[in-house]
């Protein structure tokens, strides 16, 4: 076995087991209860790329100024930027840090996924040689049963209710945090990105197995309720007939309105 296999890909395939036998001998449990574990583990670095995001969204102001005193100077523009970022720490590789931390569980959660719901006995004979030997728990449970809810979890979602779930909540997620832009220019390019990647995953969705989209769902959901509760509704609140937020200031938490509210 290589450094993959033995690191990421065989750890996933016998937890996935054995946390299916404790859920009912539910797959699908087991891989919403993975999910869970994974974004509460990697909260401090979700935070840190929430509140990055947010102060982009505080700099725009500032930035467009820059833009409109260096417009022709577009060395001295980028310059400018650079420093204003830096300064108020907008700019951070912790932006990108769970993004790229999630790219190589995405990969072996498919491999994973694609292993343990084995049928054949070729499959099933390449499934043992994952399995950890000093563990008779795992033996006795595979090949673990496929079905969750209506979802075939090896299989691509016939009624494609995943891939509109996965594309939506995805845009959700997004749309939080997409600053407002009032030059035309960078508007369009925000919400062409804004449609473009939900969009992208959600046909991907209808090509993968239904265990992986059940895992982009329940991440993006989660994802929604961490971000409301670190930088509120963001661009979101517009939607919801909410005022935005333009004074450069945090916004508020759901803990800080209800204490503005009127004592009895």
């Amino acid at each position: 076995m290589d450094i993959w296999e033995i690191v990421i890909l065989r750890p996933m395939i016998n937890v996935l087991i054995v946390t299916s036998k404790y859920l009912f001998n539910s797959p699908g449990l087991a891989i919403i209860v993975f999910t869970i574990l994974i974004k509460v583990a990697m909260y401090p670095l979700t935070k840190k790329q929430l509140l990055a995001s947010k102060k982009m969204q505080d700099m725009q102001p500032k930035i467009q100024e820059l833009q409109k005193k260096y417009g022709k100077d577009k060395q001295r523009f980028q310059q400018e930027q650079a420093a204003l970022l830096k300064e108020t720490g907008a700019m951070n590789l912790g932006c990108i840090l769970p993004m790229l931390i999630q790219m190589p569980i995405w990969i072996a959660l498919y491999q994973s996924i694609i292993r343990v719901l084995a049928t054949g006995p070729e499959e099933l004979l390449n499934l043992s040689r994952y399995l950890y030997p000093h563990w008779n728990i795992v033996f006795p449970m595979v090949p673990l049963n496929s079905q969750f809810l209506w979802l075939n979890l090896g299989a691509p979602d016939s009624l494609y209710i995943l891939p509109i779930l996965v594309g939506g909540s995805m845009w959700l997620q997004q749309k939080m945090v997409t600053p407002t832009n009032t030059d035309p220019q960078q508007a369009a390019q925000s919400q062409m990105m804004l449609f473009m990647m939900p969009i992208l995953f959600a046909f991907m969705t209808m090509n993968f197995p239904s265990g992986l989209a059940l895992y982009w769902v329940a991440s993006n959901i989660i994802g929604i309720i961490m971000q409301y509760f670190i930088t509120g509704w963001g661009g979101l609140a517009d939607l919801f007939g909410k005022k935005t937020n333009t004074t450069g200031k945090p916004p508020s938490k759901p803990a800080d309105d209800l204490k503005k509210l009127p004592a009895k």
